[in-house]
């Protein structure tokens, strides 16, 4: 028996590849499947099963192009009701996999369809579980993301979830290893731990939420307590899992054209497509096109797409090395976003040799800008999270999250100087972008973002409690 846990940094994501003899399983894979198919032919093995933990919200799955390409079904949960062919397993039912079972595990809470699957070795020991978003190391799932599909408050969610957890999870024993769907970092908990495997022991004693004590008013109170909003982007994803989708091979291809720097400001003129530019953040500063969104590869990339543009069904025109125009694509399809047109041909060099206008980012370093601060009665916007600009922040600096910005434009000014700064310079970045493509060309920068600034001798505060603002 092998387990190999498949994890995605960008989204804090765990798929995993189980062989056991001849036979292989995926768990809530990804939406580029050739990695698993590749695995299962260089070893022997042929994949049987395809489980599901329930209808993901934050990426979409590969489950359905898999099972084309495999012939492996695909097993959801109770309760699961997809548009597509699938088995729907029953609580308590078991699938075997060469010598080792893996037994459904209904634990409804985070959705109404989540599963998780307990791993068996061959004597029938329970060796794993895999819980999706069920319980996460160090927390358990949110219950608000499915209130409206499962008719149920996040309240009763909670108790759900809290019955699932007691009833099904902690009744395992201690060595049980933890395989979770998601670590720190991933918008459907909010106190994960960066460890992305554990035991079921070691949850017991450190999780917040599976303390023994607990009563089922206290969890609903704790795990409710603190929720920011989900991503607008997350229902749209669920609906993908839930009815199927395109292929990625046809999304790469279709998003694959070259577009001279003429037929890239055509199509971004007839189509109302969104120039996003994933370039280096250094790039973005010194030259961009007019208009275009930077969401450099280099960070949170596809969480933020989905919390920036929301709509999967914008049309994309890609700004990139074109080296990077395939990974662009792939990890824009992994939370939805198939409709990129093409990329420019060539990128910014070939759009400035050929006469176009090109735009650029004001920016200051930390040095100059506490300077100003010193000097000048200036306007500093942190978009950071409100945990982040509670900790500590600029003093005076108006908190405007960048998950909020379009909430708020107006009380961004379009006259005079406003300063603009995160934690380390590429979420400020990334909303400075988008208030230039609505008209704001007076923003400027704060390089390195609150790390620097931390550095000069800028006046900040310390923590403030949120019941003194």
């Amino acid at each position: 028996m092998k387990v190999e846990q498949i994890y995605t940094g960008c989204l804090a994501q765990g798929a995993y590849y189980i062989e056991c003899c001849d036979e292989a399983v995926v768990i809530d894979p990804l939406r580029e499947v050739q990695p698993y198919i590749d695995r299962a032919e260089a070893g022997g093995k042929k994949i049987k099963y395809i489980f599901e933990t329930h209808f993901h919200a934050d990426f979409v799955s590969g489950h359905v192009t898999l099972s084309e390409k495999t012939g492996a079904p695909i097993v959801f949960g109770p309760n699961a009701n997809p548009s597509f062919g699938a088995t729907i397993a029953e609580h308590g039912q078991v699938f075997k996999v060469g010598k080792v079972t893996i037994e459904v595990i209904h634990t409804p809470g985070h959705t109404m369809e989540s599963t998780t699957y307990l791993l068996r070795d061959k004597e029938g020991n329970p060796h794993a579980i895999f819980t999706g978003d069920t319980l996460f190391l160090g927390d358990v799932g949110r219950p608000d993301l499915a209130q409206k599909a499962a008719d149920m408050t996040q309240e009763m969610l909670a108790g759900t979830l809290y019955d699932s957890l007691r009833e099904r999870i902690m009744t395992l024993p201690d060595d049980v290893i933890v395989y979770p769907g998601h670590g720190a970092g991933s918008a459907c908990g909010k106190n994960m731990s960066s460890e992305t495997v554990g035991t079921l022991g070691d949850q017991k004693a450190t999780n917040y939420a599976l303390r023994a004590d607990m009563t089922k008013e206290e969890f609903v109170k704790e795990v409710t307590d603190g929720l920011l909003p989900p991503p607008a982007y997350f229902p749209l994803n669920v609906k993908l899992n839930k009815e199927g989708y395109a292929s990625i091979d046809d999304v790469l291809v279709r998003g694959s054209r070259a577009l001279s720097p003429a037929a890239f400001e055509t199509a971004a003129n007839e189509t109302g497509a969104v120039i996003l530019d994933v370039r280096g953040m250094e790039d973005f500063i010194a030259a961009h096109v007019p208009r275009s969104t930077f969401i450099g590869l280099d960070g949170n990339f596809a969480p933020w797409v989905g919390a920036m543009i929301v709509d999967v069904e914008q049309p994309i025109l890609l700004v990139c090395e074109n080296d990077k125009v395939e990974e662009t694509i792939t990890r824009l399809s992994r939370v939805g976003f198939d409709k990129v047109l093409g990329y420019l041909e060539g990128g910014m060099d070939a759009w400035t040799s050929a006469g176009m206008e090109a735009d650029h980012i004001t920016a200051v370093d930390a040095a100059e800008f506490a300077r100003l601060r010193h000097s000048e009665d200036i306007k500093v916007i942190d978009v950071r999270k409100p945990g982040e600009y509670l900790s500590e922040h600029v003093i005076d600096a108006e908190s405007i999250p960048l998950a909020d910005i379009n909430q708020h434009l107006a009380e961004i000014p379009k006259e005079g100087a406003f300063y603009l700064h995160c934690l380390s310079g590429y979420r400020s970045l990334i909303a400075l972008s988008i208030l230039k493509a609505r008209g704001y060309h007076n923003g400027i920068n704060v390089l390195g973002g609150f790390t620097a600034i931390k550095e000069t001798d800028a006046p900040f505060s310390d923590y403030v409690c949120p019941s003194t603002l």
